[in-house]
């Protein structure tokens, strides 16, 4: 590993501990040590094979409310993340990046925040250009009901409200074979 990190700029190293340390943390902290995937383990789009996608009725930064039902139609990506995981920060601008990719689509992403202050989770928009709906898990209620034991944790729901994809872990949603997959549930264009 030392030489891998030789050339690399001063911080790189620092960095790459810091994310591995974070990947660690986010799992041990929710589920422990024991079902955390090997850190730097690429995540990919797995086939759903659980139940229904289960209902959650969650208030968005700005006050809206949101609700499953009322999404039926739309392909949803619901993201479970937290401000300290930083898998969740990396992967979040690749999530707008497929949000702009299908706009004018029948496509929403929906970034579910675990239980954190709501000055933290603006300190960090504000620190960012993500522009995402974020809605607020307090209690982590909503979280239990996926089975989101470890950050990030996502799952792709079909305009017929059932789950269709899950991940665990961070992911490019932007790559093309993930955009892909999640472009053919999309409704046909009339």
């Amino acid at each position: 590993m030392m030489n891998r990190c030789a050339g690399a700029p001063r911080g790189a190293l620092t960095h790459y501990v810091r994310h591995r340390v974070s990947w660690l943390l986010c799992g041990t902290l929710l589920c422990g040590l024991a079902l955390v995937p090997f850190p730097g383990a690429a995540a990919e789009l797995k086939t759903w094979s659980g139940g229904p996608a289960p209902a959650f009725d969650l208030a968005a930064l700005d006050g809206r409310p949101y609700r499953l039902a009322g999404l039926r139609g739309s392909v949803v990506l619901i993201n479970f993340w937290a401000t300290w995981c930083a898998p969740c920060r990396e992967e979040m601008p690749s999530i707008q990046r497929l949000t702009q990719r299908l706009a004018g689509r029948p496509f929403v992403a929906l970034v579910i925040n675990l239980d954190e202050p709501e000055t933290r989770i603006r300190k960090f928009l504000s620190e960012t250009s993500l522009d995402l709906t974020v809605l607020l898990d307090p209690g982590r209620q909503a979280a239990k009901a996926w089975n989101a034991r470890i950050l990030p944790a996502s799952f792709v729901v079909g305009p017929d409200g059932v789950i269709r994809y899950s991940v665990v872990g961070e992911i490019d949603w932007n790559d093309e074979q993930v955009a892909k997959r999640i472009s053919e549930l999309l409704p046909a264009r009339r």
